[in-house]
């Protein structure tokens, strides 16, 4: 089930998971969602518990993804992919977004977002995803 949510400890230990781990860098984030209006928290709950989060940046009909964690004991069950399937047809996105690395382009192949790869940074290869309405209708989980 998606829920909007405002933060909550549950959220932001699972958007955490996607944070690059600096405490500083992390409360900078997760402040940003609690103050910006074009920040929003998405949620996967099952059994009443969330279990999958999405921090993203919402206007003119687009979404960024800027952060999305999954508990650890239910990766690879698809709650991540359907949470930001749900957030694409709940808010009539005409397109989301994201930008990644190596870690978790795959996630993102796997969930139905085209890959573009895109230019390096620091090093390392940058990828570019994107979700549009036609692919996020079909069945994902």
């Amino acid at each position: 089930m998606l829920i909007h949510t405002e933060p909550t400890p549950a959220t932001e230990e699972l958007l955490t998971r996607a944070m690059f781990p600096d405490p500083v860098r992390i409360a900078r984030a997760l402040a940003t969602y609690r103050t910006a209006e074009d920040r929003r928290i998405f949620a996967w709950k099952t059994g009443g518990e969330v279990v999958s989060a999405a921090g993203l940046h919402v206007g003119h009909g687009e979404a960024e993804v800027l952060h999305v964690g999954t508990r650890p004991d239910m990766e690879g069950q698809g709650y991540g992919r359907a949470l930001l399937h749900a957030v694409l047809i709940r808010l009539q996105l005409n397109r989301m977004t994201a930008e990644t690395d190596d870690d978790a382009v795959d996630f993102y192949r796997r969930s139905g977002f085209g890959v573009v790869e895109t230019q390096d940074r620091g090093g390392r290869r940058r990828y570019l995803c994107t979700l549009t309405p036609g692919k996020a209708d079909q069945p994902c989980c």
